[in-house]
């Protein structure tokens, strides 16, 4: 049997022979040095570095038809809608400039574990968890360059260099395609990197049986080494922290500040006043509306993102693109053929926009864009008549 001393690490832990395999997400021998070493060494489990999300859309092409959007918008989670797009984008420019699918040796991994008889365990912690630890940890400017990294790099045709792959080789996934922005903001590679070797690290150690194989990317074979021999806490890994821990009424701070103005200036000056009040409702909701409308959101959605923007920027516990979205959705509900079609229309920025189901990704985020943009402007509007009035 082939079987390379560079991938391959042996390890005795706690009475468990532990075999890990570092592999390369587009290297055709990866999967089959995973397939001859789990048919050889007929281990008790096969610890795999992904988590139900990412085991979900390997296995299942059609999860997208399963998609609740509504439930997307509500719980906020079109942002991390928009990151499984990127890796569905960045997985199709290699497929198609290589022919190999991207995780292949993982899918073997699924496949020989079964035929064995080995107990499949997931091991990476949930990629939501993973992207917002790292979003909650960035600022505002931090989450615009993150949003612009990402929606770049869906439609970014460049062909991928003979350098470049051989880095793929050695790299996390994620890391791949965060890799400029982790430059720009090199403490993220704690979050990306070192707090996943350690969640990887005790899945693997923890895992049922006295033989466990794990098939990994090769950037964690050296931080699991470093890792496994350490006791490592699964629930605070897995908690999403509150951004930088601010206290609650931080962010009623600037709402109260502003209706305190038009408060002040209604009173003293009701003609001033009155500029103010309709000032901020005038630039919070035509540039949401706006934003919406870029995104070619429905009449009706466009209209409630001019209503909802002007209160919902006084509330940090809405959303103007939550609204927007719902009633989009509401009117122009995606079919079947586009959750299909997914995968294929967000390659190109015509298909992005095409899309039912993408088309309500960029109607939420241009909305919330576009309230933020109005909030800063009319928010200086209040502040400049204020000072006027004094």
């Amino acid at each position: 049997m082939r079987m390379s001393t560079d991938t391959i690490t042996r390890l005795t832990i706690n009475e468990k022979e532990i075999i890990l395999i570092g592999t390369a997400h587009v290297s055709r021998y990866s999967a089959e040095e995973v397939k001859e070493v789990i048919e050889s060494e007929r281990p008790d489990t096969v610890c795999i570095e992904l988590d139900q999300q990412r085991y979900q859309s390997l296995t299942d092409e059609n999860k997208w038809k399963e998609m609740d959007l509504f439930d997307v918008i509500k719980k906020r989670k079109t942002t991390l809608l928009l990151m499984n797009l990127v890796i569905s984008s960045f997985q199709k420019r290699i497929a198609s400039q290589l022919g190999i699918k991207a995780g292949q040796e993982m899918i073997q991994g699924i496949d020989s574990a079964k035929e064995v008889g080995a107990e499949l365990v997931l091991a990476d912690r949930n990629i939501q968890v993973t992207f917002s630890r790292i979003w909650n940890g960035l600022g505002f400017m931090g989450k615009a360059k993150l949003l612009s990294a990402l929606v770049g790099s869906i439609f970014n045709k460049e062909e991928i260099t003979e350098e470049e792959l051989e880095k793929l080789k050695k790299e996390d996934m994620l890391q791949s395609i965060l890799q400029e922005f982790t430059q720009a903001f090199p403490g993220l590679k704690k979050t990306l990197i070192d707090e996943r070797d350690q969640y990887l690290s005790q899945k693997i150690k923890d895992a049922p049986g006295e033989k466990i194989v794990a098939i990994v990317g090769a950037a964690h074979v050296p931080g699991i080494k470093k890792e496994i021999n350490k006791e490592h806490d699964l629930k605070s890994l897995n908690k999403v922290p509150n951004k930088k821990k601010k206290p609650k009424w931080v962010g009623w701070i600037i709402p109260a500040i502003i209706i305190a103005l038009i408060g002040y200036t209604l009173y003293e000056n009701p003609s001033a006043g009155f500029q103010q009040t309709l000032s901020w409702i005038l630039w919070n909701g035509t540039f949401a509306a706006l934003g919406a409308a870029i995104a070619l959101a429905h009449p009706l959605a466009v209209l409630t993102a001019f209503i909802i923007a002007p209160i919902s920027s006084l509330n940090p516990l809405m959303a103007a693109g939550v609204f927007s979205g719902l009633v989009h959705v509401y009117f122009r509900r995606p079919k079947v053929t586009d959750f299909v079609k997914l995968s294929e229309d967000v390659y190109t920025v015509k298909g992005f926009w095409k899309n039912k189901v993408s088309r309500v990704l960029l109607i939420v985020l241009l909305t919330n864009l576009g309230s933020a943009i109005g909030t800063f402007i009319g928010g200086a509007d209040i502040i400049r008549v204020f000072l006027e009035n004094l």
